[in-house]
């Protein structure tokens, strides 16, 4: 290790940046240095612009891949080498918004009973039954279900936060026949490979995906898409914003809003102003 990823590495760390965090921001840089072959703190602002261009009009990289370059190389010149002239010339990307895509309660059984293996089956259902991250419920121990409360407890979730999620009382009985199978001792979702370590959230994106495959569902992305369903069937069924913004770990009450752009409930309830106009049909037209 060079003493500058070193140097990195100790910032991320001290400014308690997540691993995965660290290890996107680390690649980045990476992928600078090779570009040029030549250390990052050699480089002119010109060469890094030039960089950011490759990948944005060259490689076509998704608009969250660039961010995270962007983000890890104002991370490296502005914090670790304290260029703040360097750190100026890395253009802030403007954030775009899109909807998540939504699956009926229909397309979510289907999701569920495309899938074999059990502990794949509970691993989905998990997530969507609490609403939570895959990075959260790969994490899951047995002793963080709460069953005298009926919650979750996500230690450490995104932003090294505490919180509780509901435990459904279906996902309890569900569990109830996974831990007679499995018996699993520390981690509830353990890895195939290492019974002591938790599987990875590599593994969880890959169950997800055989799973819609299999159901020939073709709306949504990542298992994160079952994150997005559970706090849009918990609007649909009439609980509040404020409610779902806890159970999800929204930093912000705007995050959660976003999810009322997409109820279903709201979609019907509300009329296109063309209905309410009485003007003759189509049909009426052509038998005049």
């Amino acid at each position: 290790m060079t003493p500058l990823r070193q140097k990195m590495t100790n910032d991320m760390k001290l400014r308690g940046l997540s691993p995965r965090t660290q290890q996107s921001y680390l690649e980045a840089v990476t992928g600078l240095a090779k570009f040029f072959n030549q250390s990052p703190d050699r480089l002119s602002k010109e060469q890094v612009q030039e960089y950011l261009l490759y990948l944005m009009e060259e490689r076509r990289l998704s608009w969250s891949s660039c961010n995270v370059a962007v983000s890890a190389f104002r991370f490296l010149y502005g914090k670790t080498l304290e260029s703040e002239s360097m750190r100026l010339a890395i253009p802030p990307r403007k954030k775009i918004t899109k909807l998540p895509e939504i699956l009926s309660a229909e397309e979510i059984e289907c999701l569920f009973a495309s899938t074999d293996n059990p502990k794949h089956r509970m691993i989905l259902m998990t997530v969507y039954g609490g609403g939570l991250r895959v990075s959260e419920v790969v994490k899951l121990k047995v002793n963080d279900l709460h069953k005298d409360r009926m919650t979750v407890r996500i230690d450490q979730g995104k932003g090294n936060k505490d919180r509780y999620t509901i435990l459904s009382k279906r996902l309890l009985e569900e569990l109830r026949v996974y831990w007679t199978m499995y018996r699993p001792p520390l981690w509830l979702f353990p890895s195939s490979r290492d019974i002591n370590k938790p599987l990875d959230i590599s593994s969880a994106q890959r169950i997800y995906y055989k799973a819609k495959e299999r159901a020939r569902i073709t709306k949504g992305r990542g298992i994160h898409t079952l994150r997005h369903c559970f706090a849009t069937h918990m609007l649909e069924a009439g609980h509040d914003v404020r409610t779902i913004q806890m159970l999800m770990g929204h930093s912000s009450i705007m995050t959660t809003i976003v999810y009322l752009q997409v109820t279903q409930k709201k979609m019907d309830a509300t009329k296109s102003p063309l209905d309410l106009l009485e003007i003759p049909t189509a049909r009426d037209c052509d038998r005049r």
